[in-house]
């Protein structure tokens, strides 16, 4: 039977009719009525809170080390504490810096997030554990507490909607990502879609290093029945909706509860802005990317794309990551607390071939997720190397599986960063550029318009991991959007035939001079 997800005609229409180029970003009408930014938090003011303890242990565990472990479930029994989902929340979602400026006040978080709009919201949905009640919680990262929403294990529900996958059926909790619309279409319009991915992407690449570091499976499930899930969060699908669900921990022995009836709430909360815009292609993107019932969950999670065979490689560089004795041993809360989207890069400053290594050897070793076969990638690397000592300036392909740079142009391209960037100083003034692309047409053949949330959502992953990775090592990087067909213009004829997906660009930070 034809479904929505199917018919992947909506999810090309609308990945050609977000594209950037010269032109489309010059003719645009959107603009941003400062007057009208939406609040960056969702707020309940009639619900029960519960306050999540602040002064949570760190792990101690090295960001290197938890950015690349395996956290998928092993055989034993793991449930998290109060503190631990606390630790985990903060890391993933919470405020970490608080600026001033003479419009107001910004409040940055743990994740990056495009124009710090801050759309992905948390939710927890949980059994009885040590320190928290079974319920339905909302995740308020503004006075860092959990809102109650129902009472009582709705986790029954979650492991229905995803036809049984065993983390989830499995998990004592399990943290659901959501995405606003509007909070993030304020500036960015319809390209919000893409957003989902790659801001939920870096959140969850936080999401799963602090679980790994607290010694907790987590798995990234997008096998879901949509509205089931959306009605369990009591959410408006016009302006939020379910995007993804990360389980969090596991238990080898106990029954699953029954699916448990979950009527509307029509909970009071604060609108985010005076008036808000509906673009109705993202709209559209979501309801034709949304599974309708538990058979089709279940059926989409066994599906997998099928990629053309590579071409014949050019010239090699191989990786020289740093050893575990020369990696720098920052805590991963130490480092998500140091992190922040790098403003301007030193143009005359340098990184070392074995920088780089490391940051593409620990990003790149798979996603625990139910869309990809253990080690599996949807997006390839591709970079423009600017200033990365002991290794030439050009255009390279990474290919994980010999650990290697393929060198496809050699030159000096800041210019061209420059301009394939937006035209903006970020990426040319970079060490390195990190661009992924994907072969979109295999992915949706073989998952259907969901596969486009899919590579989305794993480039986001990657490129958080990468984040993270650059500053365990002291190093600076920005997430950026570009134009998309000169990216694959660029990179072509290795690219042919791809599409342009993200961004990141890793140099150091230019030191401002104290006044």
């Amino acid at each position: 039977m034809a479904t929505k997800n199917g018919d992947v005609q909506t999810a090309w229409k609308y990945h050609e009719g977000t594209k950037h180029s010269y032109w489309s970003v010059r003719s645009s009408s959107h603009f941003l009525d400062w007057a009208n930014r939406p609040l960056p938090f969702k707020i309940y003011p009639t619900i029960e809170t519960i306050a999540l303890p602040r002064d949570v242990p760190q792990t101690g565990v090295a960001a290197l080390a938890a950015i690349s472990a395996d956290v998928r479930a092993a055989s034993g029994d793991s449930a998290p504490k109060l503190q631990d989902l606390a630790r985990i929340l903060f890391f993933s979602a919470g405020i970490t810096k608080q600026r001033n400026y003479p419009g107001g006040e910004i409040y940055f978080r743990a994740a990056a997030c495009t124009g710090a709009l801050y759309e992905i919201e948390l939710y927890v949905v949980t059994g009885e554990l040590e320190g928290l009640n079974a319920g339905v919680y909302h995740f308020n990262p503004a006075d860092m507490s959990l809102g109650l929403l129902r009472k009582g294990d709705f986790s029954g529900n979650l492991a229905q909607a995803t036809a049984l996958e065993p983390a989830v059926a499995r998990a004592p909790a399990t943290i659901v990502c959501t995405g606003t619309y509007w909070r993030n279409a304020w500036k960015y319009a319809a390209r919000t879609y893409r957003h989902f991915g790659w801001d939920g992407g870096t959140l969850l690449a936080n999401m799963l290093a602090v679980a790994a570091a607290s010694g907790l499976p987590a798995e990234i499930v997008l096998g879901f029945v949509d509205a089931e899930v959306n009605r369990l969060l009591d959410l408006d699908t016009q302006r939020e909706v379910a995007l993804g669900l990360v389980p969090i921990g596991h238990a080898s022995q106990g029954s699953l509860p029954a699916p448990r009836e979950a009527p509307a709430l029509g909970l009071e909360t604060i609108p985010i802005s005076k008036r808000e815009m509906e673009f109705p292609a993202m709209l559209e993107m979501h309801d034709a990317s949304s599974l309708a019932s538990e058979e089709e969950a279940g059926e989409w999670r066994g599906k997998r794309p099928v990629f053309p065979p590579c071409v014949s490689p050019g010239e090699e560089v191989r990786l020289q990551p740093l050893s575990e004795g020369e990696q720098p041993g920052d805590t991963i809360e130490e480092v998500i607390l140091r992190r922040g989207s790098t403003r301007t890069f030193d143009a005359a400053a340098s990184i070392t071939l074995a920088q780089l290594s490391t940051i593409l050897d620990r990003a790149t070793r798979g996603l625990p997720a139910d869309f990809l076969e253990p080690g599996a990638q949807l997006n390839d690397v591709y970079l423009i190397v600017h200033a990365v000592q002991g290794l030439a300036p050009g255009a390279y392909l990474f290919r994980r599986e010999g650990k290697v740079l393929e060198l496809l142009r050699p030159g000096k391209f800041r210019a061209e960063a420059g301009r394939l960037g937006l035209e903006q100083q970020l990426p040319a003034d970079a060490c390195v550029d990190v661009f992924f692309l994907s072969d979109l047409k295999p992915i949706l053949d073989g998952y259907g318009n969901r596969g486009y949330r899919a590579v989305q959502l794993e480039a986001g992953a990657m490129g958080g991991k990468m984040y993270l990775a650059a500053y365990a090592q002291h190093l600076g990087a920005s997430g950026l959007t570009f134009f998309d067909d000169e990216v694959v213009q660029f990179f072509s004829p290795r690219a042919e035939g791809q599409s342009a997906i993200f961004l990141l660009a890793i140099g150091k930070a230019l030191k401002r001079k104290a006044r």
